[in-house]
């Protein structure tokens, strides 16, 4: 693949000199298959509209270690960095955090942005928790962080999804295998790259009691039919690479595979409406996604 030759097609789609459709040919053509051509375009994100400046730190030693020792906690909730075997035995980290006590609580996935396991990601981890949930962010760029869109572009192409989908299905077991979790399933939500690897996980994976993508690049209507757990999907109507028309067969196609599911699409609101440390944040239609997203949990897991 021609690194080189994707990044400039997504420039040129940022800028409006090619369409859609055109990008999408061509980048397939590149990188060798829709799925992963359609994941570059829902990331992509309008130069008329740059996130602001940012800086997220990489995690830290601090934190690192076994679910029993260098965990810090504060503000009611434990938390930090944790090692877990992935599915050929090697070793992957995540962030995690989860209530003060004995529990039990259920379990659930945050799945990151393209940017990878950032402050922001670890935050959404830490609220989920504050709402009686342990959650557990994998760490599918094992330490690398984006803070620019380029870079953020370079870490999706180098990531391999199918074996990502793997590594979180080893985050589901080892979640799931700790005595504080309640219940045999847990949730995962997932959020840009992440709602895409949460929809593809839900394919593959039986210990999903529900799934949550905010504007991930959806599925056909032939793989939805095959998803294994409720679906809730959380859409801009404004996202430039996620056309609603597609988003709304999906789930014309869940509903009539008798799997059940909620799509919500947010007028006005673009690509990354969720993310509060960005300029495409919407903060009416983030206050109600999170709602409702607890509301499916409660729903599906308890609490």
């Amino acid at each position: 693949m021609d690194r080189i030759y994707v990044m400039q097609l997504v420039r040129s789609f940022q800028v409006g000199e090619i369409s859609r459709r055109t990008f999408l040919r061509r980048a397939t053509a590149a990188v060798g298959a829709a799925s992963a051509a359609s994941l570059l375009l829902a990331a992509c994100q309008p130069v008329s509209a740059p996130p602001r400046p940012v800086t997220e730190p990489a995690p830290t030693g601090e934190g690192v270690g076994s679910p029993e020792t260098n965990l810090t906690t504060e503000a009611g909730l434990v938390a930090g960095m944790v090692e877990y075997a992935g599915p050929d035995g090697e070793t992957l980290t995540g962030y995690w955090a989860r209530p003060e006590g004995d529990g039990p609580w259920p379990a659930v996935i945050v799945l990151q942005e393209w940017w990878g396991v950032n402050e922001h990601i670890m935050d959404v981890t830490r609220r989920i928790a504050n709402e009686g949930y342990v959650a557990l962010a994998p760490d599918l760029y094992k330490g690398q962080v984006a803070t620019e869109p380029d870079e953020a572009r370079k870490l999706v192409m180098e990531l391999d999804m199918p074996a990502a989908v793997r590594e979180i299905g080893s985050a589901i077991d080892y979640l799931l295998a700790q005595e504080f979790i309640a219940g045999d399933k847990a949730g995962i939500v997932g959020f840009c790259m992440g709602g895409r690897l949460t929809l593809m996980t839900a394919l593959v994976n039986d210990n999903l009691a529900v799934a949550v993508p905010f504007y991930g690049s959806p599925l056909t209507p032939e793989e939805a039919a095959g998803v294994k757990a409720p679906v809730l999907g959380l859409y801009g109507a404004e996202d430039g690479g996620i056309p609603v028309e597609a988003v709304l067969a999906m789930g014309e196609a869940l509903t009539a595979a008798g799997i059940d599911n909620e799509i919500q699409i947010y007028e006005g609101a673009p690509h990354a409406f969720f993310n509060d440390t960005r300029e495409s944040y919407r903060p009416e239609a983030a206050a109600d996604a999170w709602q409702r997203m607890l509301a499916w949990f409660e729903k599906y897991l308890g609490s």
